[in-house]
Parts: C-alpha cells; sequence; structure tokens
C-alpha cells in the first residue's frame, strides 16, 4: 500500500498541531481592502509590508524587495481576531474532567467557602492544545482565558490573562480578575445574590487590612488578600459575568466606591444603563446569541443590544456564554448579527480586536493593523463577518499559519477517503476485518 498520501496528511497535521516556532519570512500583501481598526480605518487596494514579524509599512506601490509578495486582489485584510473570554489551552474535552483547568473547586457547601483570587489558571496554559488549530485557522489570534467558577468554589473565580495562539506558553498581558454575579452564581453566597454584595465588601475589608488576618471570620489567604489589593483604586481590570440591570447597576456602584477597573461578560440586559457604563468607561462584551430571556436575568434581552450600547458610546467587544473554546469561531457569527441589527460594520469589527486589545492590556501587541505593530493579519475570501466567508491565511507575528487542523483533516480524511482496500469497502480508517 503506497503510505505517502498517509505521511503526508501526518505532517501537515503535525506541522499544524506544533508552536509557530520558525522565523517568520518577509511578506507584502498587495492590493487589500485593509481594516486597519484604528482611526485610519479602511484603507483600499493597500499594500502592507511585513518584516522582521512586524508591520513595517502600509500603502500602495510598496516595493517587495526580497519579501514574498500575496497578491490579495482586493480581498479584505484584518488584524487577527479575538475568540473571546474562553478556556482554549485549559480545556482540551468539555465532558472529560481531567482536561478542564479553569476553575477551583475546594469547598462543598457555603459553610467551606474557599475563595482563592490568587488561583491563576494561566499556570496550566498548554500551548499544544488540539483547540489552538482550530481556532486559528478561523481567524483568531488571540483570547482571555477565562477563571470561571464551579460548584465548591467561590463568586470569585481566580485570574486569568490574553494569550496569543501562536503556541508561545506565556500570556501576553496583565492579569484580570474574574467575578460572576446574579443568578448564575446564587449557590456560591448563601443562595441569594444580595449574599454577593455583602461577601464582595468582606473581601475588599479584608484586603485593605481592616478584617485581622487572623479573624475566624477571614476567607482569603494571604496570598489572597495580596492579590485582591492589587485589582483595588484601579490596578488591575476586573471581568464580571452578569447580565442583569438591576445587578449592574449595583455592579456599577460598587465599582466606583472600591475604584475598581471593570469589564462586562454578558450584560444580557446592559443596554437599559448604556449611559451610566458609557460615563463609567466600562467595555461590555456582549452575546448576541443569548437574545431571548432564557432565564430570569435576560427577560431583557435584545437582539439590539450591542446597537444600543454603542450608540451611547460604550465600547462593545463579543464574547460567548456557552462553549466558546470548542467554538470560537461563532465570535464572527455574534458579530454579523450585531451589525445586522444596527450596529455599524467598523464597530462591530473593533469588538474583536481593538476594543478587547485595548480592554485587556496588549493593545501594543496585537488588535490593529498598524506601523510597528506584530503582524497579527488575516487575508479573508470576503467580509469577515459573514460567516459565508472563511480565513484564506492567518499570520502571526509575521509566520504564516498551517491552515490545518484536526478538524479539517478529519473532514478531509472522510470526505475523500483513499480507495478501500480490495478486502471489503470499508474506509482506510477501518483495518480490514480478518474471517
Amino acid at each position: 500500500m503506497n503510505r505517502r498520501p498517509v505521511l503526508r496528511r501526518a505532517a501537515l497535521l503535525l506541522a499544524a498541531l506544533l508552536p509557530l516556532s520558525a522565523a517568520a519570512q518577509d511578506v507584502l500583501i498587495r492590493n487589500a481592502t485593509v481594516h486597519t481598526a484604528t482611526a485610519r480605518g479602511t484603507l483600499q487596494d493597500t499594500d502592507v509590508l511585513v518584516q522582521g514579524g512586524r508591520i513595517a509599512a502600509i500603502g500602495t506601490g510598496l516595493p517587495a524587495g526580497s519579501a514574498q509578495v500575496v497578491d490579495a486582489a482586493g480581498a479584505p485584510l484584518t488584524p487577527a481576531l479575538f475568540g473571546g473570554i474562553t478556556a482554549i489551552g485549559i480545556e482540551e474535552v468539555s465532558g472529560e474532567a481531567s482536561t478542564r483547568d479553569g476553575a477551583l473547586a475546594l469547598g462543598q457547601n457555603a459553610r467551606d467557602i474557599t475563595v482563592r483570587p490568587e488561583f491563576d489558571v494561566t499556570l496550566a496554559y498548554n500551548p499544544e492544545s488540539i483547540l489552538l488549530p482550530v481556532a486559528r485557522v478561523e481567524g483568531i489570534g488571540f483570547t482571555l482565558l477565562n477563571a470561571g467558577t464551579t460548584a465548591g468554589g467561590s463568586i470569585i473565580g481566580g485570574q486569568g490573562a490574553v494569550v496569543r495562539l501562536d503556541g508561545s506558553p506565556d500570556p501576553i498581558g496583565p492579569k484580570a480578575l474574574f467575578v460572576s454575579l446574579g443568578a448564575r452564581a446564587s449557590s456560591l453566597s448563601g443562595s441569594s445574590r444580595a449574599g454577593q454584595w455583602m461577601l464582595l465588601d468582606q473581601l475588599v475589608d479584608e484586603a485593605r487590612g481592616r478584617i485581622p488576618a487572623d479573624s475566624r471570620f477571614a476567607l482569603l489567604t494571604p496570598a489572597g488578600r495580596a492579590t485582591l489589593a492589587r485589582y483595588l483604586d484601579g490596578g488591575g481590570r476586573v471581568v464580571v459575568a452578569v447580565d442583569r440591570a438591576a445587578d449592574i447597576r449595583q455592579l456599577l456602584r460598587w465599582a466606583h466606591k472600591h475604584k475598581l477597573k471593570i469589564a462586562i461578560a454578558g450584560g444580557a440586559e446592559a443596554w437599559k444603563l448604556a449611559p451610566e457604563l458609557a460615563r463609567a468607561g466600562v467595555p461590555v462584551f456582549v452575546d448576541t446569541l443569548a437574545n431571548l430571556p432564557g432565564n430570569f436575568d435576560r427577560l431583557g434581552a435584545t437582539l439590539e443590544n450591542a446597537a444600543r450600547l454603542h450608540a451611547a458610546g460604550v465600547e462593545v467587544g463579543f464574547s460567548q456564554s456557552d462553549d466558546a473554546s470548542h467554538n470560537a469561531r461563532k465570535v464572527r457569527q455574534l458579530a454579523g448579527n450585531a451589525v445586522a441589527n444596527g450596529l455599524p460594520w467598523e464597530a462591530a469589527l473593533a469588538g474583536l480586536t481593538r476594543v478587547p486589545a485595548q480592554a485587556f492590556g496588549v493593545a501594543d501587541r496585537t488588535g490593529t493593523i498598524a506601523v510597528g505593530q506584530p503582524a497579527d493579519l488575516v487575508l479573508w475570501s470576503g467580509d469577515p463577518l459573514d460567516v459565508a466567508h472563511t480565513a484564506r491565511q492567518v499570520w502571526l507575528g509575521g509566520r504564516a499559519v498551517p491552515m490545518r487542523s484536526r478538524q479539517t483533516e478529519l473532514r478531509d480524511r472522510y470526505l475523500h477517503p483513499a480507495p478501500a482496500p480490495e478486502s471489503g469497502a470499508l474506509p482506510r480508517a477501518y483495518p480490514p476485518r480478518v474471517d
């Protein structure tokens, strides 16, 4: 049997799964529709020159020199996209507990509440996760690792950070602290959302030293006190998962009182407080697929959430509420849905690029197309906010990403199987039966 096609496919898959360790190649992307996600907006028939992994020039008629030339023929070129707030790299199989590292469970009931803000999910990040190439081939270049809440944990899930999906092992930005509020977290706060504010106020008092560390009522370890203290007085971004307008109102008051720099994840009813959110400078990462009153915290959900927030001056980003790690590609659908319901196209693209990069402290590393920026780029077959179109090529740090993943390999394997062995009609993935 000819094993060369099998070996070739195996080599392609291995290349897709390994970190992007090869040196960046100089590239000139010619005649593209360049969506910069900056104040320059969209540039027609424009060239982008990449040298040494960074964007060296943007213009027309740029000389190629020794750079490889890619003719975009007018196709869209965007920054690599934000995959949302996910567990990419800290979760492999959602149904297998041994592969999930994104949440801490140390206590099993209210008497055993254990609050560990020092818990840092980035320490479990696996840059060789099978999910990285699955996301990369969809044009996704970075994500915020989520420290989630779970039974036996607390409303403070822990810390995460932004990682680039280029195979590098470490975060590229500052840590963010994750908090869950509302009905989704009431089981972690004595079965009452009112208890959440009581607990949060106590934790702040502990971090500020107003409750002695040796008090029998203390909830934080010394490391937890030091960690939480870093986020007070604007010291770091606190990402709060919350939907109901009443809870968001309390959150704004609480954040103002303690001088916290917050971002909202979810925010199904955030549009009701759009002016207040704009005045406070709070970005909101919405899930436009969660547009029905699926629970009592989302009775005011609407397809126009993103558009109404933007109209009021709120910075809008996108992130899925459910299954974000395995279906990160859906963030484009979220943005496209928002455009279909009134959000300007450029604002939707910014919500997938510039807005999250700025919100999470990595604007100098990714999120825009500008001279001097790392070359995290995607060339598309058409409108990137239309799911009918796909990424033709992705570059991260100027390195061309192999446009292969385990999913594409499986697709190709079973759509175009090799000729079945003479002994039977089964695909080659199955050994011939021996009677």
